[in-house]
């Protein structure tokens, strides 16, 4: 009997939602990391690298090239919401508020880890296999830096919900430092896709965008709540759809769509809401999609050794650069070491972040296989870490915020 495209995609959707959450079950779930940390491990495994490598037989049936093409439009739609959301949910307001003590430590918490990636890329870029076929070697380099330095907004609330530290004064400073950092990335990657072939284009989407921006926040704040996310969405795929005409990623459209909306008008239980079903419903399959795009081509110990480097550099320039903020601040001890793990925190945003990188062919399947690796081993060290230090420093955990 001959098995349909839909009984196959049905059966990658059954495997994708089921063996992560099993294992997450059995692994001890909140007491390490949340769920979509074990779906992202998941979709690495189910990819080319792991599973097409031992069956590949297997592999290729079940990820034919039909199925891929239907998850890879749930994968695009579900990355355009969670993107969309994380720029609404940036509070640059009370960013502005405390911007000093803000810019003093987003500032270093960016660029000091940025400098390590940078440095770390120099040594990889020696041997070839690490550029893409449409990347320049600065752009690569600044790549791999900012991927270094990333924050990942949406994980980072997770976490800091599940050791009851979101609504804390310190919870909140973070969010502040991270918000800034979140800012500082995304207009970094429109500087790394500038297209000098299609600056028209790109000038073109921003002198369109802007004005845009302003109309739909008046018509959006003035409409009905159950409009405003309909009318989010329209604006949404529509910013998405221009932005990745001009050259710049559908991606950058998606984030700035929602940057320039208020979380206010859509509510803070709403908003968690929508993004907790966005990340149940839909994000497992992207993260399906990115776990295919890993490549081990260029050798196994090869791509690890790259990904531990990376590591190491991230890692340590987010806690050195934290480090040093918190002794212009004056911090009491231990504090900073918290704040730096807590911002280390890689995961969705930089897979993301490289995914982009990817598609427009400036890194390397090699490279964005060390990149997720360090995303993965950054994220999965988080959750131990922050738990013990709170208990060992007994950090005040003020709920009111």
């Amino acid at each position: 009997m001959q098995i349909t495209t839909t009984e196959l995609f049905l059966a990658a959707l059954l495997v994708i939602f089921s063996i992560p959450y099993l294992v997450w079950r059995l692994l001890g779930r909140r007491n390490w990391a949340p769920l979509v940390v074990v779906q992202i491990i998941g979709g690495v495994l189910l990819g080319p690298g792991v599973l097409g490598a031992a069956i590949p037989e297997v592999h290729a049936f079940v990820f034919s090239e039909s199925v891929i093409t239907a998850l890879n439009g749930i994968a695009w739609w579900a990355v355009m919401l969670f993107v969309w959301v994380a720029g609404i949910e940036l509070d640059l307001t009370a960013a502005w508020k405390k911007r000093s003590e803000t810019a003093t430590v987003a500032l270093l918490a960016l660029i000091v880890p940025m400098g390590f990636g940078a440095l770390a890329a120099a040594g990889l870029l020696t041997t070839d296999g690490w550029i893409g076929p449409n990347g320049a070697y600065w752009q690569v380099l600044l790549g791999i830096g900012m991927a270094c330095a990333v924050t990942a907004l949406p994980i980072l609330i997770l976490f800091m919900d599940n050791i009851n530290i979101l609504r804390s004064n310190l919870g909140q400073r973070i969010l502040r430092y991270a918000s800034l950092d979140d800012l500082a990335v995304w207009a970094m990657l429109a500087l790394i896709l500038l297209d000098w072939d299609r600056m028209a284009r790109q000038a073109g989407f921003f002198l369109v965008f802007i004005p845009s921006a302003l109309i739909v926040r008046r018509v959006i704040s003035g409409a009905e709540e159950r409009d405003r996310w309909i009318l989010g969405l329209i604006w949404l795929i529509a910013s998405s759809l221009f932005a990745d005409w001009a050259g710049l990623h559908y991606m950058v459209g998606a984030f700035l769509s929602g940057a320039v909306l208020e979380s206010r008008w859509f509510k803070l239980e709403r908003l968690d809401t929508f993004r907790d079903t966005v990340l149940m419903t839909v994000m497992p399959v992207f993260f399906l999609s990115t776990g295919l795009r890993t490549s081990w081509d260029m050798g196994g110990l090869d791509v690890l050794l790259a990904a531990g480097l990376l590591l190491v550099a991230s890692v340590a320039g987010k806690l050195i650069g934290v480090t040093i903020a918190g002794r212009i601040l004056c911090w009491p001890r231990g504090e900073a070491a918290i704040i730096g793990w807590l911002l280390q925190t890689k995961a969705l945003i930089m897979i993301i972040f490289a995914n982009i990188l990817l598609d427009k062919l400036i890194i390397t399947s090699a490279t964005f296989t060390a990149l997720l690796l360090m995303a993965v081993g950054s994220t999965m060290l988080t959750m131990p870490v922050v738990t013990a230090l709170l208990k060992r420093h007994q950090i005040h955990r003020d709920a009111e915020g």
